[in-house]
C-alpha cells in the first residue's frame, strides 16, 4: 500500500461560506486520493496511507451534525491501520481538528486554528505545518489565495522531505460550480509535475481569467483608441483584416466574437458599453508567447 506522505490545509471562509482543501504530495496525482468537501457541510483531507473512505464517511458524519472531534473519533476507532493514518477536518461553522496517528512517519503532525487545521507528514520540519498556518493567517484575499499561499509558505519552510510531484485545490460553494449544477467551485489539480504548486497557482490564474466576474477596475469603456488596440490586436492573430481607425463595425464585431469563442473567453463580452480588459491581456499575451 502507498503511503500518501504530503502536507495540506482544510479551512472554512465565514464571509462567502467556502470550504476548500489544498494539498502538495511526492506522490502522483494526490488530488485524486486527499481532498474531499461538500458546501454547508465541511472540508476533509485524509493522508499518510489514506483511509479514502474517511472523505465520503466524515462528510456524511458532519452532515448528520456531529462536530469534527467526534467525527475523528468515529472514523478512527474502527480503522486497524489508525496509527498511520492523518486526517484534517473543517465543518460549516468553522470548527476544525486534526488527527495524526503514532506510527506516522517523521516529521508528522497537525496544528489547528481557527476555521483551519493543517497537517503533514514526512516533513522536512515541524517548522513546514507552522508555515503554512502563518501564511494562511497573514494572507489576505479570497479563500482560494490563501489555501495556495500556505501551500507555498510550506514548501519554502521545507515541505515533504522525498520532494515534489503533484498538488490540488478544491473550493466549494453553493452553486459554485460550473452553471451552477454543483457546489465545485474550483477543482484544480496537476498530478505530475517538478513543480506543482507553482503550476497549480499558473492552472488557478486561468480559472480565474475564464470563470471570475471582472474585477471594477478591468471594466472600461470601449473607446476608440481602445477599439484601434483591439483591431490592431486582433489583425496580428488572424482575426481581423479591416481599417485600424478605432471605428466601429460589423467587421470587428464579428473578428473580436470569433476571436472570444476561439480562446472561450465569449462570457467576457458585454452589451452595456464595457470592455473587460483581460481580453485585451489574454490578446497580449498570445502575441508574446508567439515572438
Amino acid at each position: 500500500m502507498a503511503r500518501t506522505s504530503t502536507f495540506s490545509i482544510v479551512a472554512y471562509d465565514p464571509g462567502t461560506q467556502e470550504l476548500g482543501v489544498a494539498v502538495q504530495s511526492k506522490f502522483l496525482a494526490v488530488g485524486s486520493a486527499v481532498p474531499w468537501a461538500k458546501a454547508g457541510v465541511g472540508a476533509i483531507a485524509t493522508q499518510s496511507y489514506a483511509n479514502t473512505s474517511y472523505g465520503p464517511e466524515g462528510l456524511k458524519l458532519l452532515a448528520e451534525g456531529f462536530p469534527p472531534e467526534e467525527v475523528l473519533e468515529r472514523l478512527t476507532s474502527g480503522d486497524p491501520g489508525r496509527d498511520l493514518r492523518q486526517v484534517g477536518i473543517v465543518d460549516a461553522r468553522g470548527r476544525a481538528a486534526a488527527f495524526t496517528g503514532k506510527k506516522c512517519l517523521p516529521w508528522a503532525g497537525h496544528l489547528v486554528g481557527e476555521s483551519f487545521a493543517c497537517q503533514g507528514n514526512i516533513l522536512a520540519s515541524g517548522k513546514v505545518v507552522e508555515a503554512m498556518a502563518e501564511a494562511f493567517t497573514g494572507t489576505k484575499g479570497t479563500l482560494a489565495e490563501r489555501l495556495l499561499a500556505a501551500l507555498s509558505a510550506a514548501q519554502a519552510a521545507g515541505g515533504d522531505r522525498r520532494g515534489q510531484q503533484s498538488a490540488a485545490l478544491l473550493v466549494v460553494k453553493e452553486k459554485g460550480g460550473y452553471g451552477g449544477f454543483n457546489d465545485r467551485y474550483i477543482d484544480l489539480r496537476v498530478d505530475d509535475h517538478p513543480r506543482p504548486i507553482e503550476e497549480l497557482k499558473r492552472i488557478y490564474g486561468l480559472h480565474q481569467l475564464y470563470f471570475a466576474p471582472p474585477k471594477p477596475e478591468e471594466l472600461v469603456s470601449l473607446t476608440r483608441e481602445l477599439r484601434r488596440d483591439l483591431q490592431r490586436l486582433l489583425a496580428e492573430l488572424g482575426y481581423y483584416n479591416g481599417d485600424l481607425d478605432g471605428q466601429p463595425s460589423k467587421k470587428f464585431d464579428e473578428a473580436l466574437f470569433n476571436f472570444c469563442g476561439t480562446e472561450n473567453l465569449e462570457g467576457h463580452l458585454r452589451d452595456d458599453g464595457k470592455f473587460d480588459l483581460r481580453i485585451l491581456r489574454y490578446m497580449e499575451g498570445l502575441l508574446r508567447e508567439r515572438k
